[in-house]
């Protein structure tokens, strides 16, 4: 390889959120990896701070070329420059959304379990969650469409948060899934806004669909959220794009933007994602390896050393979800358990849906030897839990 996604870096000390804990502790929960992003994208900001000086941005050309090169020769997908509007990150852009495309005391309808800050991005401007449950078999997700038709259907229903693919479940939605959504909202009047930030994420071998992509109906009843923060482990540098085809509401939401003050670009902003796009291919590609082992060391290890916990498939993300229902009921008390007895930092499945009560959620997205640090902390901690489970 290229690049060295073996090199163990020390991120303590350094205002990380991720590693904001006490020093015996081993964090793997935040979706956040420990590898130094693309050097092409470090080199871009050298240069920019070399510059020495930084005032205002403005988005440049080669920021609208770079993204619609990158959809085009990635995923297939055209994008047009008039649709793209700048914001400060994915998640100010679904929270702005909501606040401007619907009312309070309207439902907002996601599909749980799903990233946890949906629910903050609903709640927090006084509209309604509502749950569309994906089922589980006992080995992978699906979609109910029975209930996610029902749902739709309630005149209180305007907007469904589509998470594309699915965190922290790692699916990928087909094009016949994501057409199904899509003339089901359209028929309901509810609005889509497609989260697609994991999508540069895939395991090798596997694309994702742009909900935009798939059909008319799709592309004119929709908003979509990209950015190149989540694939090039750059979040702090707050940079992202919403996709907007439809003039009306890509009005709306340019105004809710800049209402809300997430429209204007930092000095680093940018570029970084000029850089990402323009000259991140190799470096993505080889971490896509690097992860998709990653994953696969964490299904062989569960599978030969804590066969009590099921690792559920997963395609896309570089996020795990953990069976724990044949050990416990709540997977919270053992998140907790096994961060106090070993270290290691877990995410708790409740976070993100009632559903996900019996999971927990690993980020393997670290060197090997860090990985099987945290698979050995896992290990001892499940050991002791199933001995005096509380």
């Amino acid at each position: 390889m290229k690049y060295n996604f073996d090199k163990i870096i020390n991120r303590r000390g350094m205002g990380s959120l991720k590693w904001d804990v006490p020093e015996q502790e081993l964090p793997m929960w935040v979706a956040d990896m420990d590898f130094e992003t693309s050097p092409e994208i470090t080199a871009c900001l050298k240069n920019r701070v070399e510059h020495g000086i930084f005032g205002y941005s403005v988005i440049t050309d080669e920021w609208y070329d770079a993204y619609i090169s990158w959809w085009g020769r990635r995923h297939h997908h055209e994008i047009k420059r008039e649709w793209m509007i700048f914001c400060m990150g994915v998640v100010p852009a679904i929270s702005s959304a909501v606040r401007k495309l619907t009312t309070v005391g309207e439902n907002v309808l996601i599909q749980t379990p799903v990233y946890n800050i949906f629910f903050n991005c609903i709640r927090n401007n006084g509209r309604n969650i509502l749950e569309s449950p994906l089922v589980y078999d006992g080995r992978e997700y699906s979609i109910d469409f029975a209930d996610l038709e029902e749902k739709l259907a309630d005149p209180q229903t305007t907007l469904m948060l589509l998470c594309n693919p699915h965190n922290p479940v790692g699916k990928i939605w087909d094009k016949e899934t994501l057409a199904h959504i899509g003339e089901l909202c359209a028929k309901h009047h509810v609005l889509v806004l497609s989260d697609e930030i994991h999508c540069d994420l895939t395991d090798p071998g596997f694309e994702y669909v742009p909900f935009a992509s798939v059909s008319e109906v799709c592309r004119n009843n929709s908003v979509t959220c990209i950015a190149p923060t989540k694939t090039f482990n750059i979040a702090g540098l707050q940079t992202a794009a919403a996709v907007v085809p439809d003039p009306v509401l890509r009005h709306k939401l340019n105004r809710g933007f800049n209402t809300d003050e997430v429209a204007e670009p930092n000095a680093f902003a940018i570029g970084a994602a000029v850089a990402a796009f323009n000259y991140g291919e190799a470096w993505l590609d080889e971490l896509r390896e690097y992860l998709s082992e990653n994953k696969s060391c964490v299904r062989r290890y569960v599978e030969e050393k804590i066969p009590a916990l099921r690792v559920v498939p997963s395609q896309a993300t570089y996020l795990l979800w953990l069976d724990c229902s044949t050990i416990t009921e709540d997977a919270g008390k053992l998140a907790a358990f096994i961060r106090e007895d070993s270290g290691l930092y877990l995410t708790k499945g409740r976070e993100y849906g009632e559903n996900g009560r019996q999971f927990l959620r690993l980020n393997p997205a670290c060197p090997k030897e860090r990985l099987l640090d945290g698979l050995g902390r896992l290990e001892k901690s499940v050991s002791k839990y199933m001995e005096n489970p509380s």
